[in-house]
C-alpha cells in the first residue's frame, strides 16, 4: 500500500538511478528514466523479502539497483560525448554494463576481505536481546 517512506524511496530512486547519466541525457531522457526507476527500484527492494537478506533502510534495492541500472541506462540514452544506444552507439551499453560488473565486483572482493578481517575482532551481528531493541 502507499506510504510517505515509499514516496520518498521512490524520490530516491530517480535520484539514484539519473546520477550516473547527468550531464550525458536530455530532460526527456531523465524524465523516463525516473519513471522506470520507480518500478526497477522497487522490484530491487521486493527481492529482499524473497532472498530473505537484512536490509531495514531498502539501500540496496534503491541504491545499489538504482545505481546499476542508472549506470546501463546511460548507455542507453547518453546523448552528450559518448553517444549511447539511441544516438547510434550501441557499443556503449557493453561499456556501460562492463562498468557496472567491475564495479560490482570490486566492491564484493573489499568487502569479503573487511568482513574477514573483522569477524575475529568484533563480530558481524549484534546479540538477539540488541537487535531486539533496535
Amino acid at each position: 500500500k502507499p506510504s510517505a517512506l515509499g514516496a520518498a524511496s521512490g524520490i530516491v530512486a530517480g535520484l539514484v538511478v539519473i546520477t550516473p547519466a547527468a550531464g550525458f541525457v536530455t530532460p526527456g531522457s531523465a524524465l523516463i528514466m525516473g519513471l522506470l526507476a520507480g518500478v526497477v527500484c522497487y522490484g530491487g527492494v521486493l527481492m529482499k523479502h524473497k532472498l530473505g537478506y537484512d536490509d531495514s533502510l531498502d539501500a540496496f534495492g534503491v541504491h545499489g539497483v538504482g545505481g546499476a541500472f542508472g549506470a546501463i541506462l546511460t548507455g542507453v540514452f547518453a546523448s552528450v560525448g559518448a553517444a549511447g544506444l539511441i544516438a547510434g552507439n550501441p557499443g556503449q551499453v557493453l561499456i556501460q554494463l562492463i562498468g557496472v560488473l567491475a564495479s560490482g565486483a570490486y566492491a564484493a572482493i573489499v568487502t569479503a576481505i573487511l568482513l574477514f578481517i573483522l569477524k575475529p575482532i568484533m563480530g558481524l551481528r549484534v546479540d538477539a536481546e540488541d537487535e531486539a531493541k533496535g
